[in-house]
């Protein structure tokens, strides 16, 4: 995979550094420092190659003059990933069919920005974590954890075993989230660009919640709106 843009690059040095094969750098770019220091602590190779090349590997997206060749993402089992987040005190989101990789990448970076929450995801119908996402999450990804699931409802049933209280976004007719007061430990549901969370997995919720909004003839995107519902279980949370 390629991670691009220097705040990307920079975070995966900070966190997960083992997980880059080599850095290309700009050969015209001379504000890249830090980043050189960071490669010869951890004997990551940097090579300077021309602009276009650069430009050429990332598709003439803008990289900031750096890219990185990275392994590939790693997906968590779901029981480690629950287990881990019970004993942590972590939010697992369940992602129901989400389908844009901005949307995936900006939730990412939201959770990974918060702290307190990993990404559960379908293996089908869903968005998977790519270049495009990462380019999106600027780096959340090292701070936090992703698994794909088969079946979601089951996955969300096995978190309610485990004690997890699950709580999913609906557009109307639910309580509102500043009257809501949340349970934990806590799992979120949140639903598809679309179609919003699907019927089957509306059942399997503990309770359902909306964001209160002056103009109900507006509507906020999925990663708009994981952000203020994660907003709110990190304020109720502390």
């Amino acid at each position: 995979m390629k991670l691009y843009g220097k705040n990307p690059v920079i975070e995966r040095l900070k966190s997960n550094p083992k997980t880059i094969r080599r850095i290309m750098i700009d050969e015209d770019h001379v504000d890249l420092a830090y980043i050189r220091k960071k490669c010869n602590q951890h004997g990551i190779s940097v090579q300077p190659v021309p602009h276009s090349k650069i430009q050429r590997l990332a598709q003439n997206l803008n990289t900031q003059g750096i890219l990185a060749e990275i392994e590939d993402f790693i997906y968590m089992a779901i029981d480690e990933l629950l287990a881990n987040a019970l004993e942590k005190k972590r939010v697992p989101v369940f992602l129901d069919n989400l389908n844009d990789p901005q949307n995936l990448g900006g939730i990412i970076r939201t959770c990974g920005a918060l702290g307190f929450f990993d990404i559960i995801l379908p293996t089908a119908e869903s968005v998977s974590v790519t270049e495009s996402v990462l380019r999106v999450a600027c780096g959340g990804e090292n701070y936090l954890s992703v698994a794909k699931v088969s079946n979601l409802g089951n996955a969300i049933e096995k978190a309610k075993k485990m004690g997890f209280w699950i709580v999913g976004t609906v557009v109307e007719e639910a309580r509102s989230l500043t009257e809501l007061t949340l349970q934990f430990p806590l799992g979120l549901v949140m639903g598809s660009e679309e179609k919003g969370v699907r019927d089957i997995i509306l059942k399997k919720l503990d309770a359902q919640v909306m964001i209160p909004m002056k103009n109900q003839r507006m509507s906020l995107n999925v990663a708009h709106a994981t952000s203020i519902l994660c907003y709110e279980i990190v304020r109720q949370k502390k």
